[in-house]
C-alpha cells in the first residue's frame, strides 16, 4: 500500500513545525502516523528517534489523543519508553490489562469471589480465603464483607480492605517487611522472615494483592525501596543503589574503593559477608571458599559488587522471588516493562498531592540563600511542574513519593527528622542535578539561566531512576 510521508521526516513544517516542540498536528496531517519507521530501513528509524527526542511533547500529545498509536505506527517508542510520558504509559498498561481481562476464559466463580473478613485479622483471613484462587479467578470480581457488619460492597468496602491490608503487610509483628535503614519510610522484605514457616506463601499472596490492586485500578499505601522496585521490573542493581538501601554502608564502600586497603585498615577482608539471624552473626562465602580468598586492591571492585548484591538481593532473594511471582500472576511482567522504578511506585501508590509552598518553607540551603537566582528559578520551575513530575522530584530527592502526614516539617532522614536541603554544586552548569536521598538533599549546580535549570532538572528527575548493572 502507499503511505503518506512520515511526519518525523517533514523537517520544514507540518507536524514538526519550526521545532518548538509545542506545535499541534494540523488538520491536513493524517489522523495517525503511517508505517512503522523500521519498515523503511535504519535511516528512517534514526529520523524517527531524532524527531521523537526533539518533539517529545508533540509525540505524547498524539498518543494522548490516539492511544492505539503505541500498538501501530508509534510502537517503536516502546523500545525506548523513556520518551513516553507516564500518563500515556499508564493508559497503555490499562489497555493491555483490559485486553487480558477480555481474553480470559470464564471461571467457575461466575458471580465473582466473596470473602468474609474479620477486621481484627485482615491479613490472615484474606490469606486463608484467597490464596488458593487461580490467577484468572484472582483477577475476577472480588466482593468484601466484614464479619458482623451489614455493609454492602459497592466498591467502598474493597477500598477499605486494601487500606487495612497494606497496614497489616507492614506490621512489624508479622515479620514480613522492615523499614529501610535510610529513614525514608519505605519498606523492604525482612531478611529473617523465615521465622514464620509460611513466609514465602505470604510474600506470594501479598504480591498477588498488590498486583490485583494495579489490575483493578486501586491505589495502595505501599511504598517499597528503590532496589525492590528494580527487582520487580528485572532491572539490574549496582552498588550505588546501596545509598538508598543503607547509606552508611554505601559510604564505607565508596571510601574503600577510593583508598588503598592498607591505608583504610581494610586489608584483612576476605570474600565473605556477614548476615544476622536476629542476634546471631553468620558468615556467608561470596565466592567458593571465600573465607580463604583475600580482598585486594585489584579485586575490591568485585568484592563491592558481590557484597552489595548479597545485601540487596541474595539475602532476600527467596522473598523477592515469591512476591514477584505472585505479582506477575496477576500483572504479567511484559505489561510493566515500559516503566522505570519511580513510575512503578506511582502506578501502585498513586500521585501524591504535594504542597510546594510547604516544601519551600521547610527547606534549608547550603552555598545558596533563598534570594540566590538559582534558588528562585528552581522554585519557579517546581511550581509549574505537573503532579507526576512533582512526585518524581520528591522521589529523586527523598527516595519515595510518600508525603509525611504532618507535612514536610516531619520529613525523615537517616538520623531522624531531616528537612529538605538544597546544596550548591560547584563545578559549573554543565552537570545534572544530583541527590542524596538519605539526607533529603538536592545538589543544584550553578546554572546560568532558568531555561537551563529547567532542562537539566527535568532530565535528572525523569531519567535519573534508570538502572545500571553491577560493573
Amino acid at each position: 500500500r502507499t503511505s503518506s510521508p512520515a511526519p518525523w521526516a517533514d523537517a520544514g513544517g507540518g507536524l514538526g513545525g519550526s521545532g518548538s516542540g509545542s506545535v499541534a498536528p494540523s488538520p491536513s496531517q493524517p489522523s495517525r502516523p503511517p508505517k512503522h519507521a523500521t519498515e523503511n530501513g535504519v535511516g528512517d528509524a534514526a529520523s524517527f528517534w531524532n524527531f521523537a527526542n526533539k518533539h517529545r511533547a508533540v509525540v505524547n500529545a498524539l498518543v494522548r489523543t490516539q492511544p492505539s498509536l503505541l500498538d501501530d505506527s508509534l510502537r517503536l517508542l516502546l523500545e525506548k519508553p523513556r520518551l513516553i510520558d507516564f500518563d500515556n504509559k499508564r493508559s497503555h498498561i490499562r489497555a493491555k490489562l483490559k485486553n487480558l481481562a477480555e481474553s480470559e476464559p470464564r471461571t467457575g466463580h461466575h458471580g465473582g469471589v466473596r470473602a468474609t473478613i474479620n477486621r481484627k485479622q485482615v491479613l490472615m483471613d484474606s490469606f486463608t480465603q484467597l490464596q488458593h484462587l487461580k490467577p484468572a479467578e484472582m483477577r475476577g470480581r472480588l466482593t468484601i464483607q466484614f464479619s458482623g457488619e451489614e455493609g454492602i460492597d459497592a466498591g467502598g468496602l474493597t477500598r477499605e480492605w486494601y487500606i487495612l491490608l497494606a497496614r497489616e503487610m507492614f506490621n512489624p509483628g508479622n515479620a514480613l517487611f522492615e523499614l529501610s535503614p535510610s529513614g525514608d519510610q519505605s519498606y523492604q522484605p525482612f531478611s529473617n522472615s523465615s521465622v514464620n514457616d509460611h513466609h514465602l506463601a505470604y510474600f506470594k499472596f501479598i504480591g498477588r494483592i498488590v498486583g490485583k490492586a494495579v489490575y483493578d485500578g486501586h491505589l495502595m499505601d505501599a511504598h517499597f525501596t528503590r532496589p525492590f522496585y528494580k527487582h520487580m521490573l528485572g532491572i539490574p542493581l549496582n552498588y550505588e543503589d546501596m545509598e538508598a538501601f543503607d547509606p552508611d554502608y554505601h559510604r564505607n564502600l565508596a571510601y574503600m574503593l577510593e583508598h588503598p586497603l592498607a591505608e583504610s585498615g581494610l586489608d584483612h577482608l576476605t570474600m565473605t559477608a556477614t548476615t544476622m539471624w536476629f542476634d546471631v552473626e553468620e558468615t556467608v562465602d561470596l565466592v567458593p571458599d571465600g573465607a580463604n580468598v583475600p580482598v585486594t586492591d585489584e579485586n575490591k571492585l568485585e568484592y563491592v559488587n558481590l557484597v552489595t548484591a548479597h545485601k540487596m538481593t541474595n539475602a532476600i532473594k527467596d522473598q523477592i522471588g515469591a512476591f514477584t511471582e505472585g505479582f506477575n500472576d496477576i500483572v504479567p511482567h511484559d505489561v510493566l516493562a515500559i516503566l522505570n522504578p519511580s513510575e512503578l511506585e506511582l502506578l501502585i501508590s498513586g500521585t501524591p498531592e504535594i504542597d510546594i509552598e510547604d516544601l519551600r518553607a521547610q527547606t534549608e540551603y547550603t552555598g545558596y540563600t533563598p534570594a540566590s537566582p538559582q534558588v528562585r528559578w528552581f522554585w519557579d520551575v517546581v511550581r509549574d511542574l505537573n503532579d507526576e513530575d512533582r512526585a518524581r522530584l520528591l522521589m529523586f530527592c527523598t527516595g519515595t513519593s510518600k508525603v509525611p502526614l504532618d507535612g514536610f516539617k516531619a520529613l525523615q532522614g537517616i538520623s531522624g527528622p531531616q528537612r529538605f536541603q538544597i546544596h550548591r554544586a560547584y563545578g559549573g552548569g554543565q552537570r545534572l542535578c544530583s541527590a542524596h536521598t538519605c539526607f533529603n538533599q538536592l545538589d543544584l549546580p550553578e546554572y546560568a539561566n532558568k531555561e537551563e535549570l529547567q532542562e537539566r532538572l527535568l532530565f535528572a528527575i525523569r531519567e535519573g531512576s534508570e538502572g545500571f548493572g553491577f560493573g
